[in-house]
């Protein structure tokens, strides 16, 4: 097993865009690898399951829950868990790639501890929570009450941002990808495709 890679964590608020500065991320370095989480809640339109998240039952979830398969997971949502598995990590180690996250505050805090130096935590920071609250409205992907969920959430989470390795402030996408690029590079030693 091939324990020489490092782990990137970007965790953020949901809505800052750290999804978005992950796939930017991906296609610009080879070295790179997705760490698909698990989950309980439903797949949305147009979600794989294996490429976006591992769909699990919450009856499977606790079997791994118990048998210890999990590096992190929490019940982010009120009955919707999510989690990374230890299996994941090690199958893209395996592969000889670097571990690129793409996960909420406090998993990625958790990861962090785990692998300490050989894990970077970035915190992506939205400009304004009036932008978030306009970035999660414009989604339509949730109810009136489910988006009150999120962005009290939100707030919350941002409280966690200065234990984290560094922030990225997402006020501008296009700096953001160039600074999230130059953290990669620091941190890996890779070099991007361009």
């Amino acid at each position: 097993m091939n324990k020489g890679g490092k782990l990137i964590i970007f965790s953020a608020p949901s809505g800052s865009g750290k999804t978005t500065i992950v796939r930017h991320l991906l296609d610009k370095f080879d070295g790179l690898a997705f760490s698909v989480s698990a989950c309980t809640r439903k797949r949305r339109e147009g979600e794989i399951d294996g490429r976006d998240y591992y769909f699990l039952d919450t009856d499977l979830f606790n079997e791994k829950i118990e048998n210890n398969e999990f590096v992190e997971y929490e019940e982010v949502y009120p009955g919707n868990f999510y989690g990374t598995l230890k299996s994941e990590i090690d199958r893209l180690w395996d592969m000889g790639k670097h571990v690129l996250f793409d996960i909420d505050v406090e998993g990625g805090l958790n990861i962090k501890k785990q692998y300490m130096d050989k894990a970077l935590s970035v915190f992506v920071k939205p400009a304004s929570i009036e932008v978030l609250k306009e970035r999660l409205h414009n989604r339509s992907t949730e109810t009136p009450e489910q988006l009150e969920v999120r962005l009290n959430k939100a707030v919350s989470e941002l409280r966690y941002e200065n234990q984290f390795d560094c922030i990225l402030i997402n006020a501008d996408l296009k700096m953001a990808f160039t600074e999230a690029e130059t953290l990669v590079s620091n941190f890996t030693g890779l070099e991007s495709k361009d």
